[in-house]
Order: C-alpha cells, then sequence, then structure tokens
C-alpha cells in the first residue's frame, strides 16, 4: 500500500497514525483519546511486523505474577531484549516506557524464551508476544544490579520463586556469559534456600576468579565473592531465627 493511501485513510478516520510509517486500524469500540496499551504494540511487533524481540527482566517477572517491587515513577517500563528494535517505538503515544537491552547474557539467545498468549490481556488468542520464562526472566533482572528493581525487590522475588523448574535453571546458567549474574543467583538461592537449589550442580558452572565489587560499602560475601549490601549476605533462614 502506497504511503498516500495510508495518509488518505488516516483522513477518513480508517487508521490511526502512530509514528512515521506506522498505523492502527482501530476498532468500533476504541476510545480515540485512550494512550495505547504496550501490549498491542508488542504483539503487533510480533504477530504482524515479525520483529525479532522478547519481553524479559523486570517486566517479564511481573508478567508471570512476581510482582514485588515499587514503580520508580507513575509509568511502567517495558524491557525488550532485541537485536534491534525500530526507532519508531520511542516516538509512539503508549501506557508505558520501552527499554531495550541486548541478547548478550547469554550464548543462547532463545532458550527460556516462551510465548505469552495475548487473551491474557484481552485482545485475542492470535496476539501473542514472546517472553522470558521466570528462570531465565531472574537472570535478566540480576543483570541489572545493583541498579534496576534493587537488592530488596530482587530479594522478595527469590522468595517467591518456589515451582521454578531446576533444568531449565541449571540449562541458563551453563550458558550465562556473565560471572556477575552466575555468583548473584546463588548469593540469593542459598539466602532462601527453595528445594529446586539442591538440584543444580554449581561444579558445571563458571564462577570465575577472585573477588568482585558491586555495591560500594557493601559487604564481601564469604562463598561467591561479590561484594552486596549486608543483609543481603545473611541466609533466610539465619534472618528468622535472629
Amino acid at each position: 500500500m502506497a504511503d498516500s493511501l495510508y495518509h488518505d485513510y488516516a483522513q477518513r478516520g480508517w487508521l490511526k497514525r502512530l509514528a512515521h510509517g506506522v498505523y492502527l486500524r482501530p476498532s468500533s469500540t476504541d476510545d480515540p483519546n485512550r494512550t495505547l496499551p504496550w501490549q498491542v504494540v508488542t504483539a503487533s511487533m510480533h504477530t504482524i511486523m515479525e520483529i525479532p524481540f522478547h519481553v524479559g527482566g523486570t517486566t517479564a517477572l511481573d508478567l508471570h505474577g512476581h510482582r514485588h517491587y515499587a514503580r520508580m515513577s507513575g509509568e511502567d517500563r517495558v524491557v525488550l531484549y532485541a537485536p534491534k528494535l525500530p526507532g519508531w517505538l520511542s516516538k509512539i503515544d503508549v501506557d508505558a516506557r520501552f527499554e531495550a537491552r541486548s541478547l548478550n547474557l547469554f550464548s543462547d539467545a532463545d532458550l527460556g524464551v516462551e510465548p505469552l498468549d495475548g487473551r491474557a490481556f484481552g485482545f485475542g488468542a492470535d496476539a501473542s508476544f514472546p517472553v522470558s520464562a521466570p528462570e531465565r526472566a531472574i537472570l535478566e533482572a540480576l543483570d541489572e544490579l545493583p541498579n534496576g528493581a534493587g537488592f530488596d525487590q530482587i530479594d522478595m522475588v527469590f522468595q517467591g520463586l518456589v515451582n521454578v523448574r531446576p533444568r531449565t535453571l541449571m540449562a541458563l546458567l551453563t550458558t550465562c556469559r556473565k560471572v556477575k549474574v552466575v555468583r548473584l543467583f546463588f548469593v540469593f538461592a542459598d539466602r532462601h534456600q527453595h528445594a529446586w537449589l539442591k538440584h543444580l550442580d554449581k561444579s558445571k558452572l563458571n564462577f570465575g576468579q577472585g573477588d568482585r565489587q558491586l555495591v560500594k560499602g557493601g559487604k564481601i560475601h564469604p562463598t561467591y565473592r561479590i561484594t552486596v549490601p549486608a543483609g543481603i549476605v545473611t541466609t533466610e533462614r539465619e534472618t528468622d531465627e535472629a
């Protein structure tokens, strides 16, 4: 369809222009003044435009029901992992702020990425988009530390990670390229002592060499040799007994 035809359709109200070269076909029930939900944008990117990406990190944890962190502002952050995102994504009026991340954390870019059914958001079974499973999402969130959600919020998320799949976790940890993330994962995993922890084989993982300073004024973890806030060094059991 020629650009002039798109423009003509927009003038007639059959299409809504979102950005240069990007249009929305509104339904009869749409409120023209309503801000576009971010889920509609990601579903369109996946099912119509076939742009490679996945929703990950704290956004994926939220979608899986693990939202235990406060918003930094009134606006949601939607973390997208992709080789490259289109420039128009930052120009459209949407109810969240998209943040781009690279795919460098894992040697396997697709491991632990699964389709999320669009029916969960009320816009149809065909409107799905790829999302990190909880096992991948928590590692992506750890990669954001000491920024991102923060240590206390990640600690609360770990408390709820009761039913993760140890095989998937082990595969992701094995392909993880960042020693920082592997060490941090076990700092929190040891602290909460979920049943799946005993199924992870640390001898097959790369913990690197030497101490790593992540937080100034923190405390070096005696096992994983990474500096974290002092309260995170103790296990959850030790905290309960204190």
